[in-house]
């Protein structure tokens, strides 16, 4: 009569296609990937034609096996890759009817498949109710609204229903009361008397649309024997569609056998093939159920939870016994917790906070009320909901006595806030978060302590905070190495807060000298790596990020693959493993959007942008463009918007032709020290150039007295190079110097500059021929850097000396998208399609899309080709 004909005749159009179908039903929302589940049942034979590690998540997700979901994007990429497969023998067709009752976890799986089609041969067809969309987001879908019937349709449908003259009166006022609607149509006039639809009597005033249509229905219940009116209650209060388990529940209210003939016979509920049970419209269940009494309601879900006694439906069996309870109950209770660690394990955050969230109403204990509140608020977080996990925290914190309960309530406001809100407020509760478990768990407080004071290090700052550094006594000297661990970082934190930076750096470098286990609090590994930044450790950042980067790919975690690529961007950056350096960022802005995390898409985008100033590239406007249009859609937030900010401003200063005075405006910008420390040279020297002289000096004595405390070779270089550039009286000794401490470094392209800048200075000094030899190796790098505008100058130098310099192999220039960017890098590499689509979390065909673009491009036809092109950096 509506959206579901529209449905089923798409389907029955499509002939050659294979055809998935699902629905969402109300009574499964608490129910993870039970949607999911129905529409890909008849193709998980073809899981082996996915990655492994996504077949897993997905069997996970669906009960198969007892192995957590580590990350549900798994499953969700799953989806998307098991119906490519399926489309590679003929298209796919899958159709969701009543998308607005999907369970939270299929409708999230299904618009992620839904959104990344591109390149399958594969569609997807949704039908939701325009004003009930539920957890279902048509955004970015398109759409198809469905409009009522039109006058000649509107006679023929009401010439159905009735054997006598309708008015035209008549039909007029019911098309439009029912806006057209076929079955409002079909059901008002059989509510109307021959002398109404004649026009002889008025009609009623009002003749809305689900209130008329609804007690249509009821009229039509009431007229049923009690029997019948039980079942179909049942069927109100259930509708998962099974024949066995309605005809049970009915037997446990003691309803006749002839119930269900009498059900069937009064049009309100239909029994298919197979014994699947339906109500003939939506409006039928609310209309039943909403009408019904309370007590009857709870009688009816606990004939039902009866009926599934001992089956392998547990999980619905519980919600029913949970809806058939109107106070505490121990026993449901604990049948809820179950249910909701089965959720979890199986990814299905939104069910488990639902579950526990139940639990939490049906406990007396404050303290357990307290805590499976907080569980599920720490579901709700992990399901990206956090307007959801503020309200559970903060009624579980009315109730919440223990110190550390309330340590770990707070700890989860703080997560919300500083990734999501306000860095500032984040820090605040971090700190009231250690303060609180300090007297109970010194060691947990130690930690959450060292958190707030990492936090304060990239520019967190509150006044009614506590000081991180005296919530909590030192660790003893004899403690565990985690103990000693945490303690060194918060103590290096802290004296990061205050430039005191002898003490950062003996304090970071105890705490990486001291190994702890895999297993040891993952803010431990996390921070251990965030410190390196602080002095600008480039190789011991690469390390421990891409051993961040090794694990989170082991175990699924996409959130701390993107974490680990794009902080061990800005190492690369400073290194000039620009080849690299993009495409970690590419992948990681690609994993970004195919996971539909747009709001972490600037701090890629803005690694990407410096990458493409410091190459001197024709496409770095454009970049620049880029990162400022993602910025406006998405501030960055929390604990990057520092090193965000300090990339966007060296970009934006290292555009080609800039005059110094607009260079150092953006430079000024950079406030983090982290950033500041690798723009050093940048800042320094274009102050110099705009006339601030005063200005440089004063960034000149903030990196000497970093490079004393810390005694990092690249500091200790740019210090002497930028001496050297602010031309005292012996600028050649100081870049001589610097190339000294650039011998210790991996900073490559800062060696290359000061080597630019020694010969610079010899050829100025008339001293040509010993110019040429440190302006050559400078030129030699910047080629192999692909620093194209440093080269030139490089160049250019290297010809006023009276040598002509040689111009470096050309490249091959190329117009390839992100994605074919990306991907070609890791065919290069040597990865198959398969491989590249599980590190992009795309499907394979999408993969083999994109290659066929890219050959078109290049104008070649081979992986073995594309390898040996000298192919443009992008």
């Amino acid at each position: 009569m509506g959206k579901s004909t529209l449905l089923d005749d798409a389907v029955a159009a499509a002939e050659g296609i294979t055809v998935l179908r699902t629905r969402g039903v109300e009574s499964e929302a608490p129910l993870p990937f039970a949607a999911l589940h129905r529409l890909l049942r008849p193709v998980l034979s073809q899981l082996e034609g996915i990655p492994t590690r996504q077949a897993d998540a997905l069997r996970a997700a669906f009960g198969e096996t007892a192995e957590d979901v580590a990350d549900r994007h798994l499953v969700f990429l799953a989806t998307l890759s098991l119906i490519s497969v399926v489309a590679e023998d003929q298209p796919v067709l899958a159709v969701v009817d009543d998308a607005h009752w999907l369970d939270d976890a299929s409708a999230a799986a299904l618009q992620f498949a839904a959104r990344r089609l591109e390149g399958e041969a594969a569609a997807v067809l949704f039908a939701v109710r325009e004003d009930e969309t539920g957890q279902f987001d048509p955004r970015d879908l398109t759409l198809l609204t469905v409009a009522g019937v039109d006058e000649s349709a509107a006679e023929a449908l009401i010439a159905d229903q009735v054997g006598t003259t309708v008015a035209a009166s008549v039909r007029a006022e019911l098309l439009h009361a029912t806006g057209g609607n076929p079955l409002g149509l079909v059901e008002l006039t059989r509510t109307l008397s021959p002398g109404q639809l004649a026009g002889e009597v008025s009609l009623p005033d009002r003749l809305p649309l689900t209130e008329g249509v609804e007690r249509a229905f009821l009229d039509r219940f009431r007229r049923l024997p009690e029997s019948a009116q039980s079942l179909l209650l049942l069927a109100a209060a259930d509708d998962s569609g099974q024949l066995l388990t309605l005809t049970r529940a009915a037997a446990h209210l003691g309803a006749r056998p002839e119930a269900l003939d009498a059900a069937e016979e009064s049009g309100l509920l239909t029994v298919g093939d197979g014994g699947v049970v339906a109500l003939r419209h939506p409006l039928v269940r609310s209309a039943i159920y909403g009408a019904a009494t309370s007590s009857r309601r709870r009688q009816a879900h606990r004939a039902l939870a009866d009926a599934l006694e001992g089956g392998s439906d547990e999980d619905r069996r519980t919600w029913h016994l949970a809806a058939s309870v109107a106070g505490p109950d121990e026993h449901v209770v604990a049948a809820l917790d179950e249910t909701a660690e089965r959720a979890r394990r199986r990814g299905g955050h939104e069910a488990a906070a639902a579950a526990w969230t139940r639990a939490a109403e049906l406990t007396t204990d404050p303290q357990a009320r307290a805590q499976r509140l907080c569980a599920a608020a720490s579901s709700t977080l992990a399901a990206g909901r956090p307007v959801e996990t503020v309200q559970l925290v903060r009624a579980a914190l009315v109730d919440a006595d223990q110190p550390l309960l309330r340590a770990d309530l707070l700890q989860l406001l703080a997560q919300v806030e500083w990734n999501t809100r306000s860095l500032d407020e984040g820090y605040r509760l971090v700190c009231q978060a250690a303060w609180t478990a300090a007297a109970s768990d010194p060691g947990r407080a130690r930690v959450l302590a060292m958190l707030a004071a990492a936090l304060a290090s990239f520019g967190a700052r509150s006044l009614d905070a506590p000081d991180p550094a005296t919530i909590v006594a030192p660790p003893a000297d004899d403690a565990a190495a985690h103990e000693r661990v945490a303690g060194w970082l918060l103590d290096g934190f802290t004296a990061v807060l205050s430039n005191d930076w002898s003490t950062a750096a003996a304090s970071f470098r105890s705490a990486w000298d001291t190994p702890i286990g895999p297993h040891a609090d993952p803010h431990l590994h996390h921070n251990l790596a965030i410190a390196t930044m602080h002095l600008g450790d480039d190789a011991r950042a690469i390390e421990l990020h891409d051993l961040q980067l090794q694990r989170a790919r082991d175990a699924g975690a996409l959130n701390m693959v993107e974490h680990a690529l794009t902080r061990g961007v800005v190492f690369r950056i400073a290194t000039g493993a620009w080849g690299d350096a993009a495409a970690a960022a590419q992948e990681a802005l690609l994993l970004d959007r195919n996971l539909g995390l747009d709001e972490l898409t600037p701090f890629p985008l803005a690694e990407i942008a410096v990458i493409a100033a410091l190459r001197g590239e024709p496409r770095a406007p454009a970049r620049l463009e880029e990162l400022d249009a993602a910025v406006r859609r998405h501030a960055p937030r929390g604990a990057v918007t520092g090193l965000v900010v300090g990339l966007a401003s060296w970009a934006a200063a290292s555009q080609p032709n800039l005059p110094p005075a607009t260079a150092l405006r953006h430079l000024e910008r950079i406030e983090l020290p982290v950033m500041r420390g690798i723009a050093a040279m940048d800042r320094i020297e274009t102050a110099a150039r705009a006339g601030r002289r005063e200005l440089a000096e004063e960034w000149l004595e903030e990196l000497g007295a970093f490079a004393d405390g810390t005694d990092m070779p690249w500091a200790r270089a740019a210090l002497h190079h930028c001496r050297g550039v602010l031309g005292g009286p012996d600028a050649e000794g100081e870049f001589r110097q610097a190339l000294e401490w650039h011998a210790r470094s991996t900073r490559v392209p800062a060696r290359a500059r000061t080597l630019l800048a020694l010969g610079e200075h010899l050829r100025r000094h008339r001293r040509r021929s010993d110019a040429r030899e440190p302006l050559r190796e400078a030129l030699d790098t910047f080629e192999a850097l692909g620093a194209g505008s440093w080269a030139e100058r490089a160049r250019q130098e290297l010809r006023a000396s009276g040598e002509t310099a040689r111009r470096g192999n050309d490249l091959v220039a190329t117009e390839l998208t992100p994605s074919e960017t990306q991907i070609a890098a890791l065919v290069r590499q040597g990865l198959s399609n398969k491989d590249i689509a599980g590190r992009l979390y795309v499907s394979p065909r999408t993969v083999d899309f994109h290659l066929r673009n890219v050959y078109t491009k290049l104008g070649i036809s081979s992986r073995t080709e594309l390898a040996a092109l000298a192919l443009d950096p992008a």
